[in-house]
């Protein structure tokens, strides 16, 4: 992929959540906006990548001419990439001690609450509602991981 598409690909993420249409959005969009680009950072490197990003005077808005380039080095130099499947499968069955191939929803509450970086309750809710299995109240890992991994090309 060349920098021109690069810089097309960023700024139609950008222009997603650029409600005025003035090359603003706002501060709380960015994360949505680089996981969208197919980066990860956790939390702190998205506050660092924010800072970077952000006016002298913070007003809560990121301008895209600020954004574009600090963005297209990040993607090429490829920061931020997901963690490969068989990574988060080997993490998944270390939670699992019984290998039953699902953790129940208060197993995987605990461990995103309390371990780690914690999940906020907005968080916690938004993945809950994606991955539990509603007749079981169980996480199928094996099949939230395929809904879950992103594809690279």
């Amino acid at each position: 992929m060349g920098l021109q598409e690069i810089q097309k690909k960023i700024k139609d993420a950008f222009e997603v959540f650029d409600h005025e249409s003035n090359d603003t959005v706002d501060v709380r969009e960015i994360g949505t906006i680089i996981r969208s680009l197919g980066c990860c950072p956790s939390e702190g490197e998205l506050h660092d990548l924010i800072a970077e990003v952000e006016e002298e005077e913070p007003t809560g808005y990121i301008r895209l001419e600020k954004f574009l380039p600090m963005m297209v080095k990040v993607l090429l130099e490829r920061r931020y990439r997901p963690i490969p499947e068989d990574l988060l499968l080997q993490a998944f069955e270390v939670l699992d001690a019984a290998k039953e191939g699902f953790l129940t929803k208060e197993e995987l509450m605990k461990y995103m609450t309390e371990e780690g970086e914690p999940f906020t309750q907005e968080e916690m809710e938004e993945m809950l509602s994606a991955a539990l299995d509603p007749e079981t109240n169980t996480i199928q890992y094996r099949d939230y991981l395929a809904m879950m991994v992103i594809d690279e090309n």
